[in-house]
């Protein structure tokens, strides 16, 4: 059974830096393209960063130059790194294995004076 689990949300202030962390249990893991997404209330579901197993990224205009997207094959686990951090930002966070159809729990991010 494949689980995603995600941390490293919570509240930050505008300008401010955050680090999000899926790991994810089975085999899988390595062969796989990886996803972040999120949801803003009252908005659709939407793609930030995307990481292909051979390192691979792209990013959403809206985050490129301050996201980072990254993996750890050797700790099933992969990253969002945040930075210089906007209120719009505002969301629920979610990894996402491509393709699978496996989400996980999503982690709240809040950029607010």
């Amino acid at each position: 059974q494949v689980q995603l689990v995600e941390s490293g949300g919570g509240l930050v202030q505008p300008g401010g830096s955050l680090r999000l962390s899926c790991a994810v249990s089975g085999s899988m893991f390595r062969y796989s393209t990886l996803g972040w997404y999120r949801q803003a209330p009252g908005k659709q579901r939407e793609l930030v960063a995307r990481i292909f197993s051979g390192g691979t990224t792209i990013y959403a205009d809206s985050v490129k130059g301050r996201f980072t997207i990254s993996r750890d094959n050797a700790k099933n686990t992969v990253y969002l790194q945040m930075n210089s951090l906007k209120p719009e930002d505002t969301a629920v966070y979610y990894c996402y294995i491509e393709g699978t159809g496996y989400w996980g729990q999503g982690t709240q991010v809040t950029v607010s004076s």
